[in-house]
Formats: structure tokens, sequence, C-alpha cells
């Protein structure tokens, strides 16, 4: 049996999305800090900057929470993370 690398095992990865975002980014609080550790701390890359500005897409997101922990002890608190509805979100399948 071959063993899958992450990114092969992330490939087998399902999600089912909600029409709520689970995660939300109080951009106004971004703006004032300085570390930004969500950018580099999302397994999923979700967290990016552009001109500035940070932006995010929950779509993809595989739930670990990191973006959350990072923010509330290096960032401004400024997101906001809870688990998708209704048993939505990242399905994890055997790679």
């Amino acid at each position: 049996m071959k063993r899958l690398s992450i990114e092969e095992r992330l490939g087998t990865t399902v999600f089912d999305q909600f029409e709520e975002p689970h995660i939300t980014v109080d951009n106004r609080l971004c703006v004032d800090c300085v570390e930004k550790p969500c950018l580099n701390t999302c397994p999923s890359r979700l967290y990016t900057l552009h001109e500035g500005v940070l932006t995010f897409q929950y779509e993809g997101c595989v739930e670990c929470g990191t973006c959350r922990v990072v923010c509330h002890n290096g960032g401004n608190k400024a997101v906001r993370w809870t688990y998708p509805h209704g048993g939505l979100g990242v399905r994890y399948r055997e790679g």
C-alpha cells in the first residue's frame, strides 16, 4: 500500500459548506496587528495579505482552530471561530 503525502491526504478531504462562515475576521483589528500570526500558521493557507489588507476564505478550512489560538495569543483577537452548523464542514477520508 502506497503511503500518501500530507498534500495527497488533504486532497481526499471533502468539505460541505454552510452558507454562513464558521470563522469571521474583524479586519479593523487586523490593521493594527503587527505580527499577523494567522498568515503563517493556517495549514490550509486560507489567510492572505493583499495590498496590506488581510483576506480570509473559510472554504477549505480543516477546522484545526490554529488561527483562533494564534490570533488570541499573538494577534489582536480578531478571529471568531466556531464549528460549522449541523455537522457540515470538513469530512476526512482515509487516504
